[in-house]
């Protein structure tokens, strides 16, 4: 009797995987290619999609798993994304003009002067992204002013995770947890916002059908079956934006932060109430849909171990193993004999070290690195706990960062509350397939199919440290 399994296909910025999940939420096969973006042929700084070039690369994984997949029956197969990216197509669901990245620059402009069609303080309170450029309402007000007859001819406006069902199976739909990216949405209303698609002069026919994380899209069709070495007719259930995917696939319950600790740390929770309006009063804050509907994904996100990065290489050497760095800090008290960092190292006019001695090493002050990130990090959740109306008991770390036991130590004594470490990497993967197998029927809800996975976590207590037990 054959496994049965669902295929994920994740298309990632740097990497196009292909990866078949059982109802254990185990990974049995796997595959990966590297993604990247093309040089536009227009202006050489731009950076666009091929929508065909990842298809290949998708196809390339999964005759890569034939050999796995020819044991087991796929039941599901469900696509994840990076968010905001898409592209006008036409009836026939061609391209009619390449997908533009979201690291492209041509959209900065039209997000520096967007308030000659409405103001970033409106458009946040309505849908409750964050200004960032990349966004999609950007690139259609791009494509609105330099290739207007393109909108026009338009059959559609299709985000990447849908122009990949497109192609899977012929069906025009759209992904409701890409559109609470593209600051286009209502966000209180889960339903593209009137206003500001008037105020963009983008019409509400350009977006097909919303589909809400787990529904039935359609059946893999014979051609791109056939480019995949898959059989036709399996079923296609939606997923869309990778970061909700890794929120739920993490374990993660209403009202419990989750902390993604990298060279960025994204802070965010899965909460049944959002103040839209107070999230523009912060920078770097944004607030997109939960997979779950009622469920909102505020956040705030800040520049954390490229902040150690640049202390390790001005300090030590880039390749200097994270152990010894941690060692030295850790033979340092806390508060670091007093050595303080202020380590907005992107903006901060006061960027840097204060109270550094001649007894100061530099393990003084990368422990003060830590402790100034914990400090920034201490900050935004009280902000975040204000925006999502909760109370954070505990707090969910995933990502590299959590490797490091003496940050992960500190964040729990700073915070006061318990830090929860999960070292599954593939948390979108596993989201993501829950609500597959829950799509097709063989779970009763997504939260069934996460009950059958047997999560592990690593936790780190509060301990008595005075120095560090307020904000700065």
């Amino acid at each position: 009797m054959k496994q049965d399994v669902i295929l994920v296909l994740d298309c990632g910025a740097t990497n196009v995987r292909a990866i078949a999940v059982d109802c254990q939420g185990k990974i049995v096969a796997r595959a990966s290619t590297p993604n990247a973006s093309d040089i536009a042929s227009e202006n050489s700084t731009w950076h666009q999609w091929s929508l065909d070039a990842i298809l290949q690369r998708f196809a390339d994984c999964c005759h890569r798993l034939s050999s796995e997949l020819s044991t087991r029956q796929i039941r599901g197969i469900t696509v994840t994304t990076f968010g905001v990216d898409g592209a006008l197509v036409d009836e026939n669901g061609e391209l009619l003009y390449p997908v533009i990245s979201w690291k492209c620059p041509r959209t900065a402009a039209v997000m520096a002067n967007i308030s000659r069609l409405m103001t970033p303080q409106q458009l946040q309170d309505i849908s409750g992204v964050g200004a960032f450029s990349f966004n999609t309402l950007y690139k259609l007000v791009w494509l609105k002013e330099n290739h207007p007859q393109l909108l026009e001819r338009a059959h559609a406006w299709l985000f990447i995770s849908s122009l990949l069902n497109h192609r899977l199976t012929g069906e025009y739909t759209t992904d409701i947890t890409m559109a609470g990216t593209s600051q286009l949405l209502d966000i209180h209303q889960r339903e593209f916002s009137p206003d500001i698609l008037q105020a963009a002069g983008i019409p509400r026919r350009l977006f097909p059908r919303l589909v809400e994380a787990g529904e039935h899209i359609g059946t893999l069709q014979s051609t791109t079956a056939t480019l995949l070495g898959l059989p036709t007719g399996i079923p296609v259930i939606s997923a869309g934006h990778d970061t909700q995917f890794a929120l739920f696939g993490a374990g993660a319950q209403p009202d419990e932060p989750v902390l993604s600790s990298g060279t960025w740390e994204i802070l965010m929770v899965r909460s049944a109430q959002v103040n839209t309006p107070l999230l523009s009063q912060y920078s770097g804050s944004t607030c997109e849909l939960d997979s779950h509907a009622g469920l909102y994904n505020p956040g705030m996100q800040w520049l954390a171990s490229g902040v150690l990065e640049w202390v390790r290489k001005l300090l030590w050497t880039a390749d200097t193993p994270w152990q010894t760095l941690i060692d030295e800090a850790n033979a340092i008290p806390a508060g670091a004999d007093g050595v303080k960092m202020q380590c907005d190292l992107l903006t901060g006019a006061n960027a840097g070290w204060q109270g550094v001695t001649l007894n100061s090493t530099r393990g003084h002050l990368y422990r003060a690195a830590l402790e100034g990130l914990t400090h920034r990090l201490q900050q935004n959740l009280q902000t975040l706990e204000t925006i999502g109306h909760f109370q954070a008991t505990e707090l969910l770390l995933v990502g590299g960062g959590s490797r490091n036991a003496l940050w992960n130590q500190i964040k729990a004594n700073v915070l006061g509350i318990p830090i929860k470490v999960l070292d599954d990497a593939e948390t979108t993967v596993a989201g993501a397939a829950m609500f597959a197998w829950s799509g097709i029927g063989e779970f009763t809800s997504p939260e069934q199919a996460r009950a059958q996975v047997h999560y592990q976590y690593r936790y780190f207590y509060p301990q008595t440290e005075p120095e560090l037990t307020g904000v700065e």
